[in-house]
Order: structure tokens, then sequence, then C-alpha cells
């Protein structure tokens, strides 16, 4: 069992940066495949990033890309998501999510993950 913490979110101005955080415990965290996600309230929870388990290829939504980075650190358990030129429509509740073994397929997908946090608040003022 995994279980996931974010933290880092909070307010912040326009074109401003924040770096979230999502702490995993458990063993074997490098086998693990970590998404972030992002929902508010009314939508519906949308991929924004993740980092997979080999090799640490990477993949991003289009709203993600060119401004965040996800990145991991296997030796300290933990993912994070480094954003940049942010906008009020990033505005949302951000989610850390994993994928252990046996992994699953489509991690774009919610059904490509069996852990996920509580999420971290981010809100950028315009």
């Amino acid at each position: 069992q995994v279980h996931l913490e974010e933290s880092g979110g909070g307010l912040v101005q326009a074109g401003g940066s924040l770096r979230l955080s999502c702490a995993a415990s458990g063993r074997s965290f490098s086998s693990y495949t970590l998404g972030w996600f992002r929902q508010v309230p009314g939508k519906e929870r949308e991929f924004v990033a993740y980092i997979s388990w080999k090799g640490g290829s990477t993949y991003y939504a289009d709203v993600a890309k060119g401004r965040f980075t996800i990145s991991r650190d296997n030796a300290k358990n933990t993912v994070y998501l480094q954003m940049n030129s942010l906008k009020p429509e990033d505005t949302a509740r951000y989610y850390c999510a994993a994928d252990g073994p046996p992994h699953r397929v489509g991690w774009t997908a919610l059904g490509g993950y069996d852990h996920w946090g509580q999420g971290t608040q981010v809100t950028v003022s315009s």
C-alpha cells in the first residue's frame, strides 16, 4: 500500500511559480509511475503530467507543456511538479497519483492509477 501526501500549494500571482511535492510512503517507490492531475469544482479531474517508472520518461498535457516540469527523486520517495508562468486558469486542486506493479496502461487517465493523495490547492490571482 502506498500513501501519498501533496504539499506546496498556495496563492500566487499570475506569472509566478510554485513547486508541488508529493511524498510517498511504502516500498519500491522507483517501480511506480507517478502522475499529477488537477480538478476544479464541478469539473472532471484532468491529467497534467506523468513520469514513468522505467527510464523516467515524461509526458505532459497540452496545458502543461512548456510551463510545467515533472521530476522525481527516488532516494527521497518524492515526485515534484514545477509550475512556471502560472495563469488564473491553472487554479485547481492538484492531486498526485501512483501506479505500481503490475502496471496499468493509460497513464493519462484516472484509471491508470491505483493510489491517490488528498490534493493541494493552487490559486492563481490575476
